[in-house]
């Protein structure tokens, strides 16, 4: 079977943040996996559409701003969003949500967007929701496994 990537494109703006990303790639490099997919983290200002196109599934991490997703995720997708529209239908996917609040808004924005992009979302939406707890990290490791696992699989 052909190595596969997953693809993780987060906004990391704090320690706490940076440790939910840090999660989702651990997960998605358990050593129970075979060795058949690569993960990797671009941040979203950074990331173009050629990380997409070069991906067999995704995950999208940010945090809840103002009731939204983060503006560099947001910046993101209006780069990205008509050049992978028409070669990336069907890309598994997967989201994470650093919510101070209850994460509603952005988890609402974040699906719109992605049913345009007609991504498969194969998980969940996670929000990690009001103050910090040790279990997002848990959380977050265990959709990156998911993510990965699935891809290893040949399932998604």
């Amino acid at each position: 079977m052909a190595e596969k990537t997953l693809l993780i494109v987060a906004h990391a703006p704090s320690e706490n943040t940076r440790r939910l990303v840090e999660a989702v790639l651990h997960g998605s490099r358990h050593p129970d996996l075979e060795a058949d997919v690569t993960s990797r983290w671009v941040p979203p200002l950074e990331a173009g559409p050629e990380d997409v196109l070069s991906a067999d599934g995704i995950i999208l991490g940010t945090t809840e701003n103002l009731g939204y997703m983060s503006g560099a995720l947001k910046d993101f997708f209006d780069r990205t969003y008509y050049a992978v529209l028409e070669e990336k239908q069907g890309l598994p996917c997967g989201v994470f949500i650093r919510a101070g609040h209850d994460g509603t808004g952005t988890r609402r924005a974040l699906e719109s967007i992605l049913t345009g992009l007609r991504w498969r979302m194969v998980q969940e939406v996670l929000i990690c929701r009001g103050d910090w707890q040790d279990d997002f990290v848990t959380q977050c490791e265990a959709l990156g496994l998911a993510l990965a696992a699935g891809l290893d699989a040949g399932i998604y």
